[in-house]
């Protein structure tokens, strides 16, 4: 076991592990310490606790000093200065005639660098903007082409559900969502419905994934043929999946009703796993570009 505490950085959803060496840290404050990138302003959000050395990246680094007032005025400095930047990056794309969108900007903290974040539709050359840049600010500088999943966790905002978008306040990576996803949860293929400010499919659709699929194995598809527990044959017309019910089509001498059962209710074949995940070729073709294997945030070093 390792005695370590959680850092968070202002840019970066991802906690890191640094070892407190002996010093009196508690959640909450903010900390100096050095990373892959340099020396980096960061806030306590995990107190010191004994975790596992396999589950931490080695070689484990120590903090250097709990932040005083005089690095707290230095972030705040760099933050205005992250604005000014900014404006002053943007104009020189324009100077440049680059397509390409200036999403962020972040200085480290001992100014050792200038990140300037962007999103463009194919790869570009911007070895002379680099160059120009760093005329201006006199300081290694680097732009990092990030895609719009990354876009919107910069720049935050609200979803459908009214709360604050996930990966701008807790995710640390992207994990990947399908659109096998969506069909298992039986929700509306609608792409408008299904997509998050992002354009892309949403994260969220990961979050009871593991729940459905089990729940889905008891259940029958629609369009299946079951027998009925009062010896009626008959049609799946629709499934709730969470409450596991049935509606079936059902004939009762000349009339067919729709009869809800519960699945213990019900004789039927159990689906093949493959048939469940089938999307028709309008579905999948208004669907296709929602499609996203996710992975690491660029945003993450």
């Amino acid at each position: 076991m390792v005695n370590v505490i959680g850092v968070r950085f202002r840019k970066a959803g991802k906690i890191y592990f640094f070892s407190p060496a002996g010093i009196e840290v508690e959640e909450g404050q903010h900390v100096i310490v050095e990373t892959a990138r340099g020396v980096e302003y960061g806030r306590v959000v995990l107190g010191s606790r004994d975790v596992e050395e396999d589950k931490i990246v080695q070689p484990l680094k120590s903090i250097i000093r709990v932040a005083t007032p005089e690095d707290d005025e230095i972030d705040a400095k760099n933050r205005e200065k992250e604005k000014k930047a900014a404006v002053i990056c943007a104009e020189k794309i324009r100077k440049h005639g680059l397509e390409m969108k200036l999403i962020d900007t972040e200085y480290t903290f001992d100014n050792n660098k200038v990140l300037f974040y962007f999103t463009a539709d194919g790869r570009i050359d911007f070895r002379e903007l680099v160059k120009d840049l760093a005329s201006v600010f006199k300081t290694r500088i680097e732009l990092r082409q990030i895609g719009v999943r990354d876009e919107t966790k910069a720049l935050g905002g609200y979803s459908i559900c009214g709360r604050p978008l996930c990966c701008n306040t807790y995710l640390s990576d992207f994990v990947p969502v399908s659109i096998k996803m969506a069909k298992e949860q039986n929700l509306s293929l609608n792409p408008t419905k299904i997509s998050g400010v992002c354009g892309r499919l949403m994260c969220c659709l990961k979050n009871e994934e593991e729940t459905y699929e089990e729940l889905n194995k008891n259940l029958p598809g629609i369009g299946d043929y079951v027998t009925t527990d009062d010896g009626l044959k008959g049609e799946v017309h629709s499934v709730s999946v969470l409450r596991q019910l049935v509606k079936v089509i059902v004939e009762t001498g000349d009339v067919k009703e729709i009869r809800e059962y519960k699945v213990e209710q019900l004789k039927f074949k159990k689906r093949n796993r493959r048939d469940s995940e089938r999307v028709s070729a309008e579905e999948m073709k208004a669907l296709r570009a929602l499609e996203e294997k996710g992975g690491k945030s660029k945003f993450e070093d």
